[in-house]
Order: C-alpha cells, then sequence, then structure tokens
C-alpha cells in the first residue's frame, strides 16, 4: 500500500469530520478572525499610552456584531490586518488538520479487515485448506471439505434469530 493510497483511505475514513472541520473554520474565521483584527487595527492607531485597554474595548464590541466585523474587514476598514491574520490562521488551522489526517491514516494495509477473515489471504490462498464449493459452512464463499483428512471439528460462535 502505497502514501497515495493511505491518504485517499485516511480521508475517505474522516469525510463527514473534514466537511465539519472546514465549516468550523469558516465559523471561527468570521466570528473571531475579523473581530480581532478590527480590535487590533483599532488598538495600533490609538495614540493612548493604554492600547491594551482599547483592544480589549473594541474586541468586546466588535465580537457582538461578527456579521458587521466581517464585513467591515473586507471593505478595508482594517486596513490589512484582516488578511495578515486570516492567512496566519488558515495555515494554522491546516496544519492542525493535516495532523489529524496523519493521525486517520491506516497503519498497515490490513487495517479495517476482521482478524482472522479470508479477506487477509491473497490469490487464493484459504483454498488450499478451505473448499469453495461444497462442505461444512464457514463463511461467505469458504467451505470446510468434509472428506479432508485430519480434525473437521468446527465451533460455531454467534446466535441463532427467528421470528
Amino acid at each position: 500500500m502505497n502514501f497515495g493510497e493511505k491518504i485517499s483511505k485516511a480521508i475517505k475514513k474522516i469525510k463527514g469530520k473534514l466537511i465539519v472541520s472546514i465549516i468550523l473554520w469558516l465559523i471561527l474565521t468570521i466570528v473571531f478572525v475579523a473581530p480581532f483584527s478590527l480590535a487590533l487595527h483599532s488598538a495600533m492607531t490609538e495614540v493612548e499610552a493604554d492600547k491594551w485597554a482599547t483592544f480589549f474595548m473594541s474586541l468586546g464590541q466588535q465580537i457582538v456584531k461578527p456579521i458587521e466585523s466581517i464585513g467591515l474587514c473586507i471593505a478595508g476598514e482594517s486596513e490589512g490586518y484582516f488578511f495578515g491574520m486570516f492567512w496566519r490562521y488558515t495555515l494554522i488551522y491546516a496544519a492542525v488538520a493535516a495532523v489529524g489526517i496523519m493521525k486517520a491514516m491506516p497503519k498497515h494495509e490490513f487495517d479495517g479487515i476482521e482478524n482472522g477473515s479470508s479477506d487477509w489471504c491473497v490469490n487464493g490462498e484459504q483454498y488450499s485448506i478451505l473448499n469453495h464449493k461444497e462442505g461444512i459452512i464457514l463463511a461467505e464463499k469458504n467451505y470446510l471439505p468434509v472428506d479432508k483428512r485430519g480434525n473437521v471439528n468446527v465451533l460455531v460462535v454467534g446466535r441463532f434469530r427467528f421470528w
């Protein structure tokens, strides 16, 4: 299994979570990045010595109006602070998402396949012992032949449902 196949399996595995994270990225951009950049702009243009008070006052005013804040940022009221913070925030968010995808990658090619199933066999290896046409049913296409020499005992684990 090459690296490209691992990435495609990881993306397929977390596709729903990836969509949710993109929506979360958009919401956080509107709710936090835009007000933060407007507050930073107002604090930096302030000539007073208490820039922190101006920053937090402006942040409190802008964070309760996120749609208006994003509109002001797009209109250019933040004088470039928004786009600088937006790209930094996006890079950090993308790095965190990449770590999440890397953690979701399968560890080996048999990841997600039931242990002990015939799916682990390749090129009909299981038919050196089993039969694929007749005998005691073990799985969908695997039968234990009854004319086999040796032990043909079978342990059935599960339940029988009827109604």
